[in-house]
C-alpha cells in the first residue's frame, strides 16, 4: 500500500488546495481536508467495528477554520474514546433514527466520491443542494413512503424548489440555477432510488422496501437538432472567419471543428491530453470516459485540425486555457458567439455530436457502426438514430420499386 503523505495542516495549504486533493494533518490521526469541485470539507476518518468511518466536521471557513476543525477532530476521538456510537456521532451528537439529511452526506462521503466521476459527484451535490434537502431532507430515512417519492417528483417537475440567479447571470453563488422540470424530476428519482438501495445495504431501511421502486419516470420530450448541409456551410464560413479576426482563441475554433470531425463530447475534447493521440492507428485512446475507457477514430481531416494547434511544451492538453498547464474549461460563451454569427441560435454544443451521427447514417452507417463511432456501450442508446439510418434504405427501396414497376408495367408504345 502506498504511504500517505501528511503535513499539518494550515490556513496557507489549505488555501492551496486543488479540486479532489485530500490533505491529511500530522497532528490528529485521521484528521483531514478535502477539496470538492467547488468547496473544501473537514473530515475524521475512525475506523469502528471493524470498519472505517468518515466523520464530517464541516466546510472550510467560518466556523470550521483550521484551528476550530481540528479541535473539533479531537473532540470526536475523545468521545469516541469514552464509549461514544460512531453513528451517533455521524448524526451531528443527535439521538434518533438517521434523517435523509444524514444519507446524502453518507451517500456522498462513502459511495460518490469512490466510485463515480468527479463531474458526477458535483451534478449529485447540486440536486441534493437544490432538491432533496428542501423538499424531504428532516424525514426520517424509514419513514419515507412511495407517496412521498411521489410527491417529491411532483415537486421537482413544477419548480418548487427553483432558485433564480442574479441579473445577467447563469448560477446562483451556489452553483447553477436550479429550475425544476421533467428531466430534472427523473434525474433525482435515480438519485434517490440509489441512495435508498444503500440504505438497505447500511440497515437505515428494511430490505426491498425502496420507496422508488415502481415510481413511474415522467416522459421526456428530448429534442435533436441536427445541422443541414447548408448550416454545416454557414457554421465553417462562421469559424474561417472568425479565425482570421482572431477574435476568439483559436483553441475554441479547434475544439468546435475537432467535435464536428469526431462526433465526440465536449469534455473528452476539452481535456484531451497529446498522449491520448495515436497518430499510427488515427484514433485517441481516452483512459475514462462517461461510458469508461474509450477509442475515438480521427479521419484526415481530424489529424489535420490537430497538427495545426500549437503544441505547448509544458502543458500537456491539445486545447490550452488560460490558466498555465490546465484545459479550457469552458467555451459556451464563444460558441454562443459564434452560432449568433451563423443564425443558429438554437443549436447547442452536444447537437454537434447528433450531427455527426446524422451525417453518418445518411450516407449509409448502420445502427452498430454509428454506435462504435460515438462509444455507445449499449445499442438502446444508438436507437435514437434509427429513423436517421433507414434513409439509404428508403433510397434503395424507391429504386427497386421503380425497376419493377419499369418491368411489370412497361409505357405502352407509340407509334
Amino acid at each position: 500500500m502506498p504511504s500517505i503523505t501528511t503535513y499539518r495542516l494550515t490556513k496557507r495549504r489549505v488555501d492551496a488546495m486543488q479540486s479532489n486533493e485530500t490533505l491529511w494533518d500530522s497532528d490528529v490521526r485521521g484528521f483531514c481536508c478535502r477539496a470538492r469541485t467547488k468547496r473544501k470539507l473537514f473530515y475524521l476518518k475512525v475506523r469502528a467495528r471493524g470498519r472505517q468511518r468518515w466523520l464530517t466536521i464541516g466546510e472550510y471557513g467560518a466556523p470550521w477554520t483550521v484551528e476550530t476543525a481540528r479541535r473539533e477532530a479531537q473532540r470526536l476521538l475523545g468521545e469516541l474514546r469514552n464509549g461514544a456510537d460512531v453513528e451517533t456521532l455521524r448524526h451531528g451528537g443527535r439521538a434518533g433514527d438517521p434523517t435523509m439529511e444524514d444519507l446524502c452526506r453518507r451517500f456522498i462521503e462513502e459511495h460518490a466520491l469512490h466510485h463515480k466521476k468527479a463531474s458526477s459527484v458535483y451534478i449529485d451535490e447540486i440536486n441534493i443542494r437544490n432538491h432533496v434537502l428542501p423538499l424531504v431532507g428532516k424525514i426520517a430515512v424509514k419513514d419515507i413512503t412511495r407517496a412521498d417519492v411521489e410527491a417529491f417528483k411532483q415537486a421537482v417537475r413544477d419548480g418548487s424548489t427553483a432558485t433564480k440567479p442574479r441579473r445577467g447571470e447563469r448560477h446562483t453563488r451556489f452553483g447553477p440555477a436550479a429550475r425544476g422540470g421533467p428531466g430534472a424530476a427523473n434525474r433525482c428519482l435515480a438519485l434517490l432510488s440509489k441512495m435508498f438501495n444503500l440504505a438497505e445495504v447500511w440497515g437505515w431501511r428494511t430490505e426491498h422496501t425502496n420507496p422508488v421502486r415502481m415510481v413511474a419516470k415522467y416522459r421526456e420530450n428530448r429534442v435533436q437538432r441536427f445541422l443541414s448541409d447548408h448550416e454545416l456551410q454557414r457554421l465553417g464560413e462562421v469559424l474561417a472567419t472568425i479565425e482570421e479576426e482572431t477574435a476568439i482563441s483559436p483553441y475554441v475554433i479547434a475544439a468546435i471543428r475537432l467535435l464536428l470531425l469526431t462526433g465526440a463530447r465536449l469534455n473528452e475534447i476539452l481535456t484531451l491530453k497529446w498522449a491520448y493521440i495515436d497518430r499510427r492507428g488515427s484514433f485517441l485512446q481516452l483512459p475514462t470516459s462517461k461510458t469508461g475507457p474509450k477509442v475515438i477514430f480521427l479521419n484526415a481531416d481530424a489529424l489535420a485540425v490537430l497538427d495545426a494547434i500549437g503544441r505547448q511544451s509544458d502543458n500537456p492538453y491539445v486545447i490550452v486555457g488560460s490558466v498555465d498547464c490546465q484545459h479550457l474549461v469552458n467555451i459556451q460563451k464563444p460558441w454562443r458567439t459564434i452560432r449568433s454569427r451563423a443564425r443558429l441560435e438554437d443549436v447547442r454544443i452536444h447537437d454537434l455530436r447528433h450531427s455527426f451521427a446524422s451525417i453518418a447514417a445518411s450516407n449509409g452507417a448502420s445502427l452498430p457502426i454509428i454506435g462504435r463511432l460515438l462509444g455507445h456501450n449499449q445499442p438502446q442508446t444508438t436507437q435514437r438514430y434509427a429513423h436517421l439510418a433507414a434513409h439509404p434504405v428508403r433510397e434503395a427501396n424507391e429504386q427497386v420499386g421503380a425497376k419493377i414497376a419499369a418491368l411489370v408495367h412497361p409505357r405502352t408504345k407509340t407509334s
